[in-house]
C-alpha cells in the first residue's frame, strides 16, 4: 500500500509557511499533507518574530517528540521530508523507525559529519560569532539571509521572501549541534548508521547552497553504512538553500515524491 501522507518539517530562521507552495503541490495530487510548526512556532511569522520566546526555548529532542507523537496517530507510515534543519530531524526520525521514505534537502548534519566548508562557516557566523548566543534567539540581517538563503535569487524576490518566511533561529540548538563532535556522549541530533530497518532516505544538494553545501549532504550520506537500506544523493544546479521557494521548486518536489513514492 503506498502512502497517502506526507508529513513536511521545515527548518531553522523559517517556519511552516516555507512550505506554502508545496503544500498545495501535493495536496492537489490527492495527499494529506501535514507541515506541523516545531513547539511554539504554531503562530504566524509575525508574531514570532515579535516575540522570540519560542524559539528561545526550542531543543531538538521535544520537536521529534512532537513530531513522533503525530505520526503515531496517523494510520499508514507517512513519507517524511525535511529541510535544513528538517534533514536533520527527518534522519533522526527515520532511524526511530517513523516514515515509509525520507527526503532530507540542503540538509544539517547528523552526529559524526565534521565536513565544514568556509561558507558554511561564513552563512552560520552571525549565531557562531558569540558564545552567549546560545541562550537568544538570533536573526539574520538582510544581507545575511541573501548569502545564506538566497545568494542565487534576484535582489527583489530575495527580500520578499525574507519578509515573508524569516524569523529568528534558535542559538541554543545551534551551538549544540556544533560542539555534538567535541562532546562526550550522543548529541541531539544521533543516528545509527548501521541501522539496517531504517527506510530509504534520499539527499537533495543545492549546487550553489552557502549554508549546507553538497560536500556536508555527500559527507552525512557516506556515513550510513547498512547493506541493507537506500540511501542516496542527487544534486541540482544552480540552487541556493531555500530550495522549496526557488523558481523551479515544482522539478525538485515532483523527484522528491516520485522517488519515496519509488522507495516506500
Amino acid at each position: 500500500m503506498k502512502p497517502d501522507t506526507i508529513v513536511l518539517v521545515h527548518g531553522f530562521w523559517v517556519t511552516p509557511r516555507s512550505w506554502e507552495h508545496w503544500i498545495t503541490r501535493y495536496q492537489s495530487q490527492g495527499f494529506r499533507v501535514l507541515a506541523p510548526a516545531y513547539p511554539g512556532f504554531e503562530v504566524e511569522v509575525e508574531a514570532l518574530n515579535a516575540d522570540p520566546t519560542p524559539i528561545e526555548e526550542l531543543s531538538i529532542p521535544a520537536v521529534v517528540a512532537s513530531l513522533e507523537k503525530l505520526i503515531d496517530g496517523l494510520d499508514t507510515k507517512p513519507i517524511i521530508m525535511g529541510h535544513s534543519a528538517g534533514g536533520a530531524i527527518t534522519q533522526i526520525l527515520l532511524d526511530h523507525g517513523y516514515g515509509s521514505a525520507g527526503v532530507a534537502m540542503n540538509s544539517v548534519p547528523t552526529e559524526g559529519v565534521v565536513t565544514v566548508p568556509f561558507s558554511q562557516l561564513k552563512a552560520a557566523f552571525p549565531v557562531l560569532k558569540n558564545p552567549a548566543n546560545r541562550h537568544k534567539a538570533v536573526g539574520l540581517t538582510f544581507d545575511q539571509w541573501r548569502y545564506a538563503f538566497t545568494n542565487t535569487f534576484p535582489e527583489d524576490e530575495a527580500r520578499a521572501l525574507y519578509e515573508r518566511y524569516h524569523v529568528p533561529a534558535s542559538g541554543h540548538v545551534f551551538w549544540e549541534n556544533v560542539l555534538a563532535n567535541i562532546q562526550p556522549g550522543h548529541a541531539d541530533t544521533y543516528v545509527d548508521y548501521h541501522n539496517d530497518d531504517r527506510a530509504p532516505l534520499l539527499f537533495i544538494a543545492g549546487e550553489n547552497d552557502h549554508l549546507m553545501p553538497p560536500k556536508v549532504q555527500r559527507s552525512n550520506a557516506k556515513h550510513y553504512k547498512s547493506n541493507t537500506t537506500v540511501t542516496e544523493v542527487v544534486e541540482y544546479a544552480g540552487r541556493s538553500h531555500l530550495m522549496p521557494a526557488q523558481k523551479g521548486w515544482e522539478e525538485i518536489a515532483d523527484h522528491a515524491l516520485s522517488w519515496a513514492l519509488d522507495h516506500s
